[in-house]
């Protein structure tokens, strides 16, 4: 088969490999479309975790091709996601459900071969059947899985007013599980202007293009779903006296943010941030199945596998009113 592997920071090749068997508990999936995240450039450029070489892509969807020995939930033809997250559900973080804190823990895409492949392997219980619903669907079940922790741990309120720094994917994605949540007021920042009509589509009620023009001192929850230092920085500038701040988009390993000490004791603010998913990932299948979370509207790319590292510089540079890029390996 043919896949992306990244050989060290900066480097990538189109490798020739075989078609990885299934163990006992395992199943072979054959992958339809398999979604750029901003983690896999982060491995691509040294800035997260990550065993090199690897095949990235954590975000894919697809058709069971073989199955083990000992799986009973799938066969042959079912069509699947999957979390990539395994857990050794037997050290003290996973017996406590933190099982995104696993001692033992490995990633699909990040540790072990990803979907930036034509098949890949998972093991049975990380993989879910998502009947009808579209590849391209699938492949948002584990950022939605992520961003439905997240809502999770910011625990808004009912008629929460939030402002939402940046609106690519994620953002959109955040926007609308917030909604869900019963925010009544969402406002979207983002100076990509295409982004911010996607997210007025998907029920944003303020859109700006400038981080100066959110008011001060204003807002219930504020959420970073950029990743971005600087931009991270500042969240603590609009939230409310009381309020709350999410850290939910990835930043570069090792980089620090500046916030103002004395503004979040006088302020008493609550600081958050999200890592991974627990246990979300059938609420994600649900939620798209049902169209309470829509994604339609977010993919702005469809690429073949060799085109993954235009991909990466497309989402890197902004280009070509990126969204999402979605790598499609078996064309």
């Amino acid at each position: 088969m043919k896949a992306i592997k990244i050989l060290k920071p900066h480097q990538l090749e189109i490798a020739d490999t075989a078609i990885p068997a299934p163990g006992a508990r395992d199943v072979l999936i054959k992958v339809i479309a398999s979604g750029i995240c901003g983690t896999d450039i982060h491995i691509f450029r040294g800035e997260y975790l990550g065993t090199y070489p690897v095949i990235p892509g954590h975000e894919f969807a697809g058709v069971v091709k073989q199955v083990g020995a000992q799986v009973t939930r799938f066969k042959p033809g079912d069509h699947v996601a999957i979390e990539p997250n395994i857990s050794c559900d037997n050290c003290a973080n996973c017996l406590s459900n933190r099982q995104n804190f696993c001692l033992n823990w490995q990633g699909i895409g990040v540790t072990l071969p990803g979907g930036m492949a034509q098949y890949a392997v998972a093991p049975e219980k990380a993989v879910f059947n998502i009947g009808n619903l579209p590849f391209e669907a699938g492949a948002f079940v584990e950022p939605l899985a992520c961003v439905l922790h997240g809502v999770e741990r910011l625990n808004p309120a009912l008629a929460d007013q939030i402002a939402i720094i940046g609106a690519g994917p994620i953002g959109c994605l955040l926007l609308q599980a917030l909604r869900l949540r019963g925010a009544s007021h969402v406002t979207m920042v983002d100076k990509n202007r295409a982004r911010l009509e996607t997210a007025q589509g998907l029920g944003a009620d303020i859109l700006l293009d400038d981080m100066n023009a959110l008011k001060l001192d204003y807002y219930d929850a504020v959420v970073d779903a950029t990743g971005v230092i600087p931009l991270m920085s500042r969240t603590i500038e609009f939230a409310r006296r009381g309020g709350r701040v999410l850290l939910f988009g990835v930043p570069p390993n090792g980089e620090k943010i500046a916030l103002d000490a004395f503004a979040i004791f006088r302020k008493g603010l609550t600081l958050l941030s999200s890592y991974t998913s627990v246990r979300n990932s059938l609420q994600a299948v649900e939620l798209l199945a049902n169209g309470c979370v829509r994604v339609d509207g977010l993919i702005s790319h469809h690429l073949p596998l060799a085109e993954f590292q235009r991909g990466v510089e497309i989402i890197e540079g902004g280009l070509e009113q990126a969204r999402k890029v979605v790598i499609v390996p078996n064309e």
